[in-house]
């Protein structure tokens, strides 16, 4: 990930479960996917969104995951989250996770695009000036 990570502004732990292990024994890479949506859930909640599926209401609209080291049950693993380059509608989340094994050195990095929407014209909306204001 660049140095430019953004602003760190939530972390959360979440244990390793049996079954997010693949046939190779370790995290199965579609897991990662699944860590991250929960840790950005936490952080919109941190943000004090609502998450309104029939109004204005954050969607992500791209994603992607760098793996590092393998992963495997159990462990605990903790995802940093960090905040960046908001836009007239959307801003950028970037995610660093840890194992407890090593919790110095990433054991994958991932990011994802989130826009506000108006769920009801599917149109993009400007930020909230709240969420604005904690990214900046």
């Amino acid at each position: 990930m660049s140095s430019d990570k953004g602003k760190l502004i939530h972390s959360c732990e979440m244990p390793v479960r049996w079954g997010d292990m693949d046939a190779y024994g370790h995290v199965n890479n579609a897991m990662y996917l699944r860590y991250l949506e929960e840790a950005r859930v936490q952080l919109i909640e941190k943000m004090n969104v609502v998450m309104d599926p029939n109004g204005l209401a954050p969607v992500v609209i791209n994603v992607g995951c760098s793996f590092f080291k393998p992963v495997v049950y159990p462990d605990q693993l903790r995802i940093d989250c960090y905040v960046k380059d908001p836009g007239r509608s959307s801003f950028m989340t970037t995610y660093e996770v840890f194992s407890a094994s090593d919790p110095e050195n990433p054991v994958s990095e991932g990011y994802a695009k989130v826009v506000w929407i108006d769920h009801r014209t599917e149109k993009s909306v400007p930020l909230p000036d709240s969420v604005r204001a904690m990214i900046e």
